[in-house]
């Protein structure tokens, strides 16, 4: 029996359905028109958001191994210093969105968990490939763990977090962490990663309700590995999926949808990780695509989605 889309996130994707079903789908590869299209979607989806006002933005900038400052911006609730603090890693397929259409999720995890975060700047495919988002993302870890003290944060409470290609770069920047020897973390909590470049034939079942769809995951993918994307040589730290060790790493929060295309290869990694012998805790979402709480975040589904990676940040 096919699965169907939850009612709820149905009603509140009709319109971008109805609308994509209008055009002509944008050919894989075509980065640009994609950039266009999700950036446009996004903010029509954030577009009556209300920021929470108790929410406080600090610039800072990290250095980047080439010299290059990447910017950051820590979210603190007012008058908290839990001292925990979690780095995140805003989605987007490698090439899309930015650290300001991801503003307003990262004053909502602050807002609803009181955990400050540290969202990162970095640059993206294909202007930027492998390895420069996650050295960036890296790079930023360390800057956290080097100010710490300044920031008002116990560097054993680190926490690495991201949604979608961020979730993706937060699980690789954990393997990072790992075999360079530190910073040292306390979790990893990966949003519906995305997190293996081999992931390319459609699935039917997924793909009539996708909202990042096969044709994307190979633009992603392409943008930022090139011709080497799917080969026998893509490195860990580009597709943390290829990992073959995965003890010694931090616990691990993951959620997908059951109607997104990470499915798969995110259920696969919870389950790679926890044979390992690292804590695990996966939320498989019914009936749901991918960036479903974007679209849809009063529906059901998307509260409990988001209460419990809410409860994740607040277990640092």
């Amino acid at each position: 029996m096919p699965v169907e889309m939850d009612p709820e996130v149905a009603a509140a994707l009709a319109p971008i359905a109805e609308a994509a079903a209008a055009q002509t789908p944008p050919p894989a590869g075509d980065w640009k028109t994609r950039r266009a299209v999700v950036d446009e979607l996004i903010g029509a989806a954030t577009a009556g958001w209300v920021p929470p006002a108790d929410v406080t933005v600090t610039e800072h900038a990290a250095t980047a191994e080439d010299g290059t400052r990447i910017g950051m911006r820590l979210y603190r609730r007012d008058g908290d210093q839990p001292g925990s603090l979690a780095v995140y890693v805003h989605g987007g397929g490698m090439f899309l969105c930015s650290i300001d259409t991801h503003d307003p999720v990262c004053r909502d995890y602050t807002h609803l968990s009181g955990v400050p975060l540290l969202s990162v700047d970095f640059r993206f495919a294909p202007e930027h490939p492998y390895p420069t988002s996650v050295e960036d993302v890296y790079a930023a870890l360390r800057w956290t763990a080097d100010h710490a003290a300044e920031l008002g944060v116990d560097p054993a409470r680190l926490a690495i977090m991201g949604d979608s290609a961020g979730g993706g770069m937060a699980a690789a920047v954990a393997l990072m962490a790992r075999d360079r020897g530190g910073p040292a973390l306390a979790s990893q909590i990966l949003v519906y990663p995305m997190l293996d470049d081999r992931t390319t034939t459609p699935d039917p079942e997924i793909e009539p309700f996708a909202m990042w769809s096969t044709d994307d995951n190979i633009t992603g993918w392409g943008c930022l590995l090139g011709d080497t994307a799917g080969g026998p040589d893509v490195p860990t730290y580009a597709a943390p999926a290829r990992e073959r060790e995965l003890d010694g790493l931090p616990p691990a929060f993951i959620d997908v949808g059951q109607l997104d295309i990470f499915r798969d290869e995110d259920v696969d990694y919870a389950a790679r990780l926890q044979r390992a012998g690292v804590a695990v805790e996966l939320q498989l979402h019914p009936g749901v695509p991918h960036a479903f709480e974007v679209f849809a975040p009063d529906a059901a589904v998307s509260r409990r989605a988001m209460a419990a990676r809410v409860r994740a940040l607040r277990s640092v």
